[in-house]
């Protein structure tokens, strides 16, 4: 395997690395975020329709997006889960430039090989 396609897969991780943190980072946004009346998972932007996230309910009558119920509907999010995620693809994200500059900087070490000064 050559230098450049470990340098392309260390890339790729961390674009993976990256989606995964903002996907948590959305979720935890949308966490107290609450849904119209009416819309069945559809919170924020249609992220929760796309995922088909669970519903919370709270009674908060008072709340403007109450239903006739006076229950406000929430994403269900596990923010431990969330939180999780976001310390793994963290540290995965670490060890991926990690490994890049590793290699790149072995690349160059390669290149100085023989060359006097």
């Amino acid at each position: 395997m050559n230098a450049d396609s470990i340098l392309s897969i260390s890339r790729q991780g961390l674009d993976v690395e990256r989606a995964r943190l903002e996907a948590a980072a959305r979720a935890i946004e949308m966490a107290d975020t609450p849904i119209p009346p009416g819309h069945v998972s559809q919170a924020g932007a249609g992220f929760a329709a796309k995922v088909h996230l669970a519903q919370r309910e709270v009674h908060d009558p008072t709340n403007p997006m109450a239903d006739s119920k006076g229950m406000v509907h929430y994403p269900a999010i596990d923010m431990v889960t969330e939180m999780s995620t976001l310390i793994s693809a963290s540290r995965a994200y670490e060890a991926n430039v990690r490994a890049f500059n590793v290699l790149r900087s072995s690349e160059l070490d390669a290149l100085n090989i023989g060359v006097t000064p």
